[in-house]
């Protein structure tokens, strides 16, 4: 099992990197001479999370009891889904012949940020976001529903930084509580019954265009509390696989 004292330096850890990466931004954002301001600032919070997520992931595995062995992060690769032979029926006749023809081309290449595998399976999938808002929303559930007509038993996660998905899940902590969630996620999710996607936000307070976290006037710190709530929901999400 993981002590005390582990427990509390992964945290550090993980509350650190944050601060040195958000701390950091605008000065590497301004001195890109190469990419746009604003392309620099999404991209390095987006990758913020990526690698924070195995982190977090591997966290609360080994607190709950599991082999660190059984708990891998495979290469981000793309799952390869063929046309739905039911839609190819629908079609007419010319069509499906042209379609039967060139088989082998007919595929989409679907996957998320990062890839959980328990005992070399897929298990879990995790798109990480600086933010997410209803149109992001709406490509992770097709995303999700398309790997899930691979992997049927996938655990499905959003991680992210801020929200825009109004509702409270950007609230403060409160124990023993869920996130009730918002009326158009819940809406939007409803149109995909089979992705039971949970939605995970790491700082508090939603997030404000005019209030960039990257501003020192606007800086949210991460704050252990809610730092143990994520762990404890991923730890909850992992436990039937032990």
């Amino acid at each position: 099992m993981v002590s005390r004292q582990e427990r509390a330096a992964i945290r550090r850890n993980l509350i650190s990197s944050y601060d040195a990466v958000i701390g950091g931004i605008e000065e590497q954002a301004v001195g890109d001479t190469e990419r746009a301001y604003g392309g620099v600032i999404r991209a390095a919070k987006g990758r913020l999370v990526e690698e924070m997520a195995p982190h977090i992931l591997r966290s609360a595995w080994r607190e709950s009891g599991g082999d660190p062995e059984r708990l891998t992060f495979g290469d981000v690769k793309r799952y390869r889904l063929p046309i739905n032979s039911a839609y190819v029926e629908r079609l007419p006749a010319a069509v499906k012949a042209e379609i039967a023809a060139k088989n082998n081309r007919y595929f989409y290449q679907a996957q998320v940020d990062v890839h959980v595998f328990v005992d070399k399976q897929l298990a879990m999938g995790v798109e990480c976001k600086s933010y997410a808002e209803t149109a992001m929303l709406k490509r992770i559930l097709v995303d999700f529903n398309l790997l899930k007509s691979l992997h049927p038993n996938l655990i499905c996660c959003l991680l992210q930084l801020e929200s825009m998905l109004g509702g409270d899940y950007s609230e403060p902590v409160k124990p023993n509580t869920v996130a009730l969630g918002s009326p158009s996620a819940h809406t939007l999710m409803s149109y995909f019954p089979e992705v039971d996607l949970n939605i995970l936000t790491l700082l508090e307070g939603e997030r404000k265009i005019d209030r960039p976290i990257h501003n020192p006037a606007y800086f949210k710190e991460l704050n252990r509390a809610r730092l143990n709530q994520i762990i404890h929901r991923f730890q909850t999400l992992l436990r039937p696989l032990l």
